[in-house]
């Protein structure tokens, strides 16, 4: 016998990516505690390539759409989650789940599923480079480099240590490009490390854009190191986790909402963990573009020693 809906009951696709991290972990007593309050339909993972179009295929049966994964799950989302305009809650279940803390999303499940229960969706901007959305940060150079070094396994195995372990072999080869910097009327040639383009606060399992980044500010904040040994980026490191590299001599720093970075040669553009495009490098900012159920505005600062252990990263 089906037992009938109450009225007004929310509908909720529920969508694990088991191939995150945590995407093996058992959340029966976290779909039990959203079963409480919200109407769950169970959707089989399609594989990120296809998690968007399964959004608008589904669109019509549910209210909202409940991911659970990492940053690469959320981002392989956004396209069909700004089609639909359904909002998303999220079940941290990533290595780094950098767009998590940037909201104060907590990471233990029950919590999380709570702020999905009792929270309130709110608009949230995209960046978006070269036509790819994205959620946290994009970049070229060493973290584009390190994306590509840093394998599924190792980031299974390792968690955020993984990036650890790989940022520092790679860092003895790295070498400075020269860039091309066309923002607000102005263009500027660069001799850097990495160039970084950010829409939240927190990426790369530890570090951050800037201190008092959103993801709802309507800004993209950028930084480029133009640092010329790799020591310096060592003495850099705890500016790069607190966000305030903007203040060292060898750091270039601004905030807009457009900007194009050209390079000599093609380079890889890093969004999210995934390598998505090449440079010549557009990027904008899609204000309020997706709705996320939150605990608290995402100015509120989501760096705790519950959520990131430090020295974790």
């Amino acid at each position: 016998m089906t037992v009938p809906r109450p009225p007004h009951q929310r509908r909720a696709l529920f969508l694990v990516n088991p191939g995150a991290r945590h995407g093996t972990a058992s959340l029966g007593g976290v779909r039990e505690r959203l079963a409480r309050d919200l109407d769950l339909t169970d959707v089989r993972w399609p594989g990120a390539a296809a998690i968007s179009d399964t959004i608008r295929a589904r669109a019509g049966d549910a209210d909202l759409v409940i991911l659970g994964g990492g940053d690469g799950t959320l981002n392989a989302a956004t396209s069909g989650l700004f089609d639909t305009q359904l909002p998303l809650g999220v079940l941290p279940l990533g290595t780094a789940n950098d767009f998590a803390r940037t909201l104060a999303i907590p990471s233990d499940l029950a919590a999380a599923a709570d702020v999905i229960l009792a929270g309130a969706p709110r608009p949230m901007d995209l960046g978006e480079v070269n036509g790819h959305a994205f959620l946290n940060v994009a970049s070229i150079g060493f973290s584009a480099d390190l994306a590509r070094a840093l394998t599924h396994e190792a980031k299974r195995r390792f968690g955020v240590l993984g990036y650890g372990i790989v940022a520092a072999r790679l860092l003895m080869q790295s070498r400075l490009f020269t860039a091309f910097i066309e923002h607000d009327g102005t263009v500027e040639q660069v001799r850097t490390l990495q160039v970084s383009v950010g829409n939240g606060r927190h990426y790369g399992g530890g570090m951050t854009v800037e201190a008092t980044a959103t993801a709802d500010d309507g800004r993209l904040d950028f930084y480029s190191l133009e640092v010329d040994h790799w020591w310096r980026l060592l003495a850099l490191l705890p500016a790069l986790r607190r966000g305030t590299q903007g203040a060292w001599d060898d750091v270039r720093a601004f905030r807009t909402t457009e900007v194009v970075v050209r390079t000599s040669r093609p380079r890889p553009v890093n969004t999210d963990g995934e390598l998505v495009t090449f440079t010549p490098a557009h990027f904008r900012i899609r204000p309020g573009a997706i709705h996320v159920y939150t605990p608290a505005p995402a100015g509120a600062s989501a760096f705790s020693p519950n959520l990131l252990p430090e020295g974790s990263a």
